[in-house]
């Protein structure tokens, strides 16, 4: 972590910029300090018209390529999806980098330096949103990588890398159109199962058929070609908004990650009675969305207070209460059937996040 400041951090936009110029230096230094570069650059060349400048004009261009009009969403091989893989390989040939989108739709960015086939240094991030989402979630991340080997380039170090230096526009990390997560870079580190071609988003629309529509080949042969062999990766580095208050609230002004989160998600199915609002009795219902209420407010003592709900026997200790300390959850969405107000609900629908973080 960096050092506490005196006063208070403000998210202003003057300390937004002072933190991206920042994280985009931070890239270069770790490029070399992994034997990326033989030359370091100046403290005088700064680049601000790219670090800065530039950067931050390309984060607002991104924020605008949207499937909504009025708020950032972009999800998974939409057509804003399709928009932004135009944009992102632009910037990325603007760099100087070997540029092409993989048959899970990643983009990649590539310079193979002084010794093409040596292990290579992966930077990036995720292009995908959430709904309603904040335009440095994942963007910033492919943006600051970008950024810093257009530094090099424009230096005249790009060519001088000792080793190959790729950057990663992951095509989908948040899971909003598929209910599941990581389908990007899953798929490259190979771990995602050739069946997630079968599943299906709420239209009915599978990710198989999705590639399609995009001129994907969709196959299982084409799906294990975007696997990356681990010997061939030296490592990999990712900037990211924290997303959260944490660091704000301590006025730091950057964090450095200790641990990742696992996640479980749950589709929670609640069957009940459908039945007239105005004739059926209150004792006589049995209505889904009052026992779904009931369980969402079950998981939220849950996870605020999981030692309330454990127990153990006379030879266990029990789990130390700090194990719990990042266990959080959430539900996100509700749904019922018909859906109308002067209708008893037949069935009841919730999704579910439970997340918990491994610390190193």
């Amino acid at each position: 972590m960096a050092r506490p400041l005196r006063r208070r951090a403000s998210l202003s936009f003057l300390s937004g910029l002072k933190t991206l110029i920042f994280c985009v230096t931070l890239l270069l230094s770790l490029m070399c300090s992994a034997g990326a570069v033989r030359e370091g650059i100046a403290e005088e060349e700064l680049f601000l018209d790219i670090l800065r400048d530039e950067a931050v004009d390309r984060i607002y261009q991104l924020g605008k390529v949207s499937d909504a009009d009025n708020y950032l969403e972009r999800t998974f091989l939409s057509p804003a999806s399709m928009r932004a893989v135009n944009l992102i390989q632009k910037w990325m040939e603007d760099a100087g980098l070997k540029t092409w989108v993989d048959f899970m739709g990643n983009v990649h960015g590539r310079v193979g330096g002084v010794n093409a086939t040596a292990e290579a240094l992966l930077i990036g991030s995720h292009m995908d949103t959430v709904i309603d989402a904040g335009m440095y979630d994942g963007s910033l991340g492919i943006i600051c990588a970008i950024s810093a080997l257009k530094v090099l380039k424009v230096s005249g170090k790009l060519g001088k890398l000792s080793r190959p230096v790729e950057v990663i526009a992951f095509s989908d990390e948040e899971g909003v159109r598929f209910q599941t997560t990581f389908l990007g870079s899953a798929a490259v580190a190979g771990i995602l199962p050739a069946t997630a071609l079968k599943i299906t988003d709420k239209s009915g629309i599978s990710v198989q058929d999705a590639l399609l529509e995009n001129s994907f080949e969709a196959t299982e042969e084409s799906f294990a070609k975007v696997k990356y062999d681990p010997d061939s990766v030296f490592g990999y580095v990712e900037v990211h908004i924290e997303q959260g208050p944490v660091l704000e609230s301590l006025a730091y002004p950057l964090g450095v990650v200790k641990g990742i989160a696992g996640q479980t998600r749950l589709k929670v199915t609640v069957e009940g009675s459908q039945g007239h609002a105005g004739t059926v009795p209150m004792f006589m219902r049995r209505d889904p969305m009052v026992a779904a209420s009931d369980l969402i407010v079950l998981l939220e003592s849950l996870c605020k207070h999981p030692q309330n709900f454990l127990s153990y026997d006379e030879q266990y200790e029990g789990i130390p209460t700090e194990s719990f300390a990042s266990l959080v959850c959430t539900v996100g969405e509700i749904s019922c059937w018909p859906s109308a107000s002067n209708v008893i609900p037949g069935q009841a629908n919730f999704y579910g996040l439970l997340k918990k973080s491994k610390f190193n």
